[in-house]
């Protein structure tokens, strides 16, 4: 049984490649968009378990340059946390297991089993 969530952002092409994905193979998921709601806490520490938190967090984003991160020293959980539009897009939980970025080759592993 899968249980989907797909953290991203409307705009992002990647996070519409990845509901489209899963609506084509007729899989249910909740969406999460960033720029509306970010993600908690306890979420985050899900998604960590999968993911390295320095990976979770976009450099090459609008949003990272416009904030100037890349001339300070920071803590990225509590950047993360306190601007979700930092996190790379989608993010795509299956339980306890994680993706980033349009992953559709481990996607169609958890549909498998």
């Amino acid at each position: 049984m899968l249980n989907i969530q797909i953290f991203g952002i409307k705009k992002c092409s990647d996070t519409r490649k990845a509901e489209r994905f899963f609506k084509e193979r007729g899989i249910n998921f909740q969406f999460r968009d960033l720029e509306e709601m970010g993600i908690a806490k306890g979420e985050l520490e899900n998604i960590r378990r999968s993911i390295p938190l320095d990976d979770l967090l976009d450099k090459e984003s609008k949003q990272f340059k416009k904030r100037n991160l890349s001339y300070m020293v920071f803590n990225t959980e509590e950047e993360l946390l306190g601007d979700p539009l930092l996190f790379k897009t989608p993010i795509v939980r299956n339980g306890k297991i994680s993706t980033i970025g349009y992953a559709p080759h481990i996607w169609n592993e958890w549909i498998k089993k």
